[in-house]
C-alpha cells in the first residue's frame, strides 16, 4: 500500500511539474469575425498568475484597460478564463504553444456573438 501511495504522489507531482506556467504579462493581436463576417484586428493585453490550476489577474485591449479574469484555470497547456462585461462575457479557449498563447476567444453579449483568434507573447 505505501509503494501505491508512493506512485500516485510521484505522478501527481510530475503532472503538476508539467503544467505551464503561463504567469507574466502578455500582448497580442486579436482577429475578430463579426457575426455578419466583417473582420478587425484589434490588440490584446494580459497580465496573469498562475497558482497551480488556478488563474486569476486582468485582461483587456492595453495596459491601462483592464477587467478581471474570472473562472480561470490552467490544465497542461490548456488555459481558459472569462472576462465578464456589461450583459455578457469573453470567454477564451486558449493554449500555450511555445512562448505564445494562441487560440479562440468568442463574446457573447447582447444576443449577439463575435469569435476572435488570438496570438500573444509574454514580455521579457
Amino acid at each position: 500500500m505505501k509503494v501505491l501511495k508512493a506512485v500516485l504522489l510521484a505522478l501527481v507531482l510530475a503532472l503538476a511539474a508539467s503544467a505551464a506556467d503561463v504567469s507574466g504579462t502578455w500582448s497580442g493581436t486579436l482577429k475578430i469575425t463579426g457575426p455578419e463576417g466583417q473582420t478587425q484586428d484589434d490588440t490584446i493585453h494580459l497580465i496573469l498568475k498562475q497558482e497551480g490550476v488556478k488563474l486569476t489577474g486582468t485582461a483587456g485591449p492595453s495596459a491601462s484597460e483592464q477587467l478581471p479574469i474570472e473562472k480561470g484555470a490552467v490544465e497542461g497547456h490548456k488555459v481558459t478564463m472569462e472576462v465578464p462585461v456589461p450583459t455578457g462575457a469573453f470567454i477564451f479557449d486558449i493554449a500555450l504553444d511555445g512562448d505564445r498563447l494562441k487560440g479562440d476567444v468568442t463574446l457573447a453579449a447582447g444576443g449577439q456573438t463575435m469569435k476572435a483568434k488570438m496570438d500573444a507573447t509574454r514580455a521579457k
